[in-house]
């Protein structure tokens, strides 16, 4: 009779013990193919449990294939294998599922948000609204597009804000732009030509060669993106943020965003995308107005993301088709469902409807503004500042930091990563390092702490 203990089952209930243990028998050969196993009865009997427990031990190896069944006869061990099998180990778990990074004291590379700097307790309370306020609504499927609420919370902003008149149908929802920029490669076909700012965010680039479209490097000047090259290419598509390019800092003078319009206007099949990603935070003067706002032609595709202005976790992006593509786009994608919850769309919905937007943006901006002034009054003030020149400090996040070195590049990242400090140099920006500018830094600082400035800056120096 066979002959199985129950002390060691953990949280496993009788019938899975013994479900387990038999198998183990089976698989291990203790018990032979075509052997014949006791009744459900005198098994149950025999190691003290429910005749029960034993039934439905029996069903689960037989609907395994473990065991078969002979009608008026009783229960048989199966062929299961030739080979002897064995348990599978239960995997490890990880101890910190996070993309490991060197550690530095200061990182003047990587976007990051302060937990200071985000406002968790009017986050919160908007959400314990719209759990009890929109309970119904969260358990309905949002539009492809997002839901309506937020579409024209959105609209309101761009309208209040950055002078664009949209209207809430021409916008789509989506968890990060990367998402985004799939949907417009499927809208325009992956035919078309792409161009890109040289230098420019290569991570832009990456994506579109991952997406199996042709993408070409188009060099700045002064104002912006030179077209004459871009005539030269056989681009369809042009990705652009005129109103603060990075890493440069440059903003596209109205001027050359009139001779961009013109190119894209030469056929039918052009478009331009508009990448605002951080417009809300020029340190000086108002916003540069959107390339969108002046366009009359629907040839700009506008992009948005809440992870600047908010946290980069948060992933939640938006553009503004032009009304013909938004036409193509529910013909073609919108069986696609929108990749953001409603449970925080319509937190953001009200974020944005009851005045909490503009009030971060404006806290944020001050804040950054002390950062930016911070880190310049420490530049200045050391005895070395003759050998450095800053460049672009008032466009945005990041500045340039021209250094006077014998050093390359590449030493230079090195030497400061030696020191604790995370750099990056302009040229590494390029798609053609032939034109690449040496011994330019981009300095990034929205993530760093105040009482970590003077010390940084120091070792940023010690770096030269």
């Amino acid at each position: 009779m066979l002959t199985y203990s129950f002390e060691d089952k953990g949280y496993d209930s009788l019938y899975e013990s013994l479900y387990k243990q038999i198998r183990q028998d089976i698989l291990n050969y203790k018990l032979s193919p075509d052997e014949k196993l006791p009744s459900k009865r005198a098994l149950a009997k025999h190691l003290n449990v429910s005749t029960i427990t034993v039934e439905n031990a029996y069903l689960q190896l037989m609907a395994e294939g473990y065991i078969y069944s002979v009608a008026k006869s009783g229960y048989y061990v199966s062929h299961v294998s030739s080979t002897k099998a064995t348990e599978t180990p239960r995997p490890a778990h990880l101890v910190d599922e996070v993309t490991p990074t060197p550690s530095f004291f200061v990182d003047f590379v990587n976007n990051s948000t302060s937990a200071d700097n985000f406002p968790f307790a009017t986050w919160t309370k908007l959400m314990r609204e719209t759990m009890s306020d929109e309970a119904d609504k969260l358990m309905v499927r949002s539009p492809s597009t997002g839901i309506t609420p937020l579409r024209n919370a959105i609209a309101d902003y761009l309208f209040q804000f950055r002078g664009m008149t949209v209207e809430p149908e021409q916008i789509v929802v989506g968890a990060g732009t990367d998402y985004l920029y799939s949907l417009i490669i499927q809208l325009l076909g992956r035919n078309k030509v792409y161009a890109v700012e040289d230098p420019g965010y290569q991570k832009i680039s990456k994506m579109y060669r991952s997406n199996e479209v042709s993408c070409v490097p188009v060099p700045l000047d002064k104002n912006g993106v030179d077209i004459k090259y871009l005539d030269k290419t056989e681009a369809d598509v042009l990705h652009i943020s005129p109103s603060h390019h990075f890493p440069t800092g440059l903003v596209t003078p109205v001027s050359r965003r009139y001779e961009l319009l013109s190119w894209a206007s030469q056929t039918p099949d052009r478009y331009i995308i508009e990448d605002d990603y951080d417009s809300e935070f020029r340190l000086l003067g108002k916003p540069i107005p959107s390339l969108q706002s002046i366009d009359v032609l629907d040839k700009i595709i506008y992009m948005n993301t809440f992870s600047k202005t908010l946290t980069p976790t948060i992933r939640i992006s938006y553009m503004v088709l032009p009304k013909g593509l938004m036409e193509r786009y529910k013909k073609e994608l919108n069986f696609y469902s929108c990749t953001v919850s409603n449970f925080e769309q319509y937190t953001l919905a009200k974020f944005i409807e009851q005045g909490y937007f503009e009030k971060h943006i404006n806290r944020m901006r001050n804040y950054y503004r002390s950062q930016r002034d911070t880190i310049v009054s420490c530049i200045k003030k050391h005895p070395d500042y003759d050998k450095v020149t800053i460049r672009e400090e008032n466009a945005g996040l990041h500045f340039l930091l021209t250094v006077n070195t014998k050093y390359s590049d590449s030493q230079l990242v090195k030497r400061a990563a030696d020191n604790g400090i995370h750099i990056s140099c302009l040229s590494e920006y390029f798609s053609v390092q032939e034109k690449s500018l040496e011994h330019t830094l981009v300095i990034n600082y929205s993530g760093i702490k105040k009482e970590h400035i003077e010390k940084a800056v120091e070792l940023l120096f010690h770096s030269f």
